[in-house]
């Protein structure tokens, strides 16, 4: 019994696994026509709820139907300000140890 018990806690983690957009695309669209749950659409293409519901939120807020976060095209500004950003703090760490380095030689 206590085998039984013991298999039942533990889960192997699921690998991660990327899908193309055309495919989330797919989901979302069986997701909106009503045919399905979005609980069966998971099952049936063995995806995780929580992704299936986060592709359907994305899709959403990218069609305008929802307002309540960021659209595709906001997120990806996002990122690429936030890489400027950094490389931007990068080089003024740069230019601030040249600038004590530079001072330390002239005196």
């Amino acid at each position: 019994m206590s085998i039984i018990m013991e298999s039942m806690g533990k889960k192997r983690p699921r690998p991660r696994r990327s899908f193309t957009p055309e495919f989330k695309a797919e989901i979302v669209e069986l997701c909106q026509r009503g045919d399905r749950t979005l609980r069966q659409v998971s099952r049936d293409f063995d995806l995780t709820e929580t992704a299936v519901r986060d592709w359907v939120k994305q899709a959403d807020l990218d069609a305008g139907v929802r307002t309540d976060g960021l659209t595709s095209s906001e997120r990806d500004e996002f990122a690429q300000l936030r890489r400027e950003n950094r490389r931007l703090r990068e080089d003024v760490d740069i230019l601030k140890r040249a600038r004590a380095f530079f001072a330390k030689e002239t005196r």
